[in-house]
């Protein structure tokens, strides 16, 4: 269970619960078969669909230069 961080609670993922949709922030290198095979254990259910997305970094600027954050997956 290293690639699940926690689960993400808020007012969507709260009401997606009755459905038994489930939220969760993963390790950003996790792909989808990953995350499945490690619901799949965890949880002792079959995962039937599932949903991920890659949120991009925030841009940062100190001074005259721009950088940007890491981008981390949900």
């Amino acid at each position: 269970m290293d690639g699940i961080k926690y689960a993400v609670f808020t007012e969507k993922s709260i009401r997606l619960l009755g459905n038994n949709q489930y939220t969760s922030n993963v390790e950003s290198g996790s792909t989808r078969i990953e995350i499945k095979h490690w619901i799949e254990l965890f949880f002792g259910v079959k995962v039937i669909a599932m949903n991920s997305h890659r949120l991009p970094g925030k841009g940062r600027r100190m001074g005259p230069i721009m950088g940007h954050t890491m981008h981390y997956m949900t």
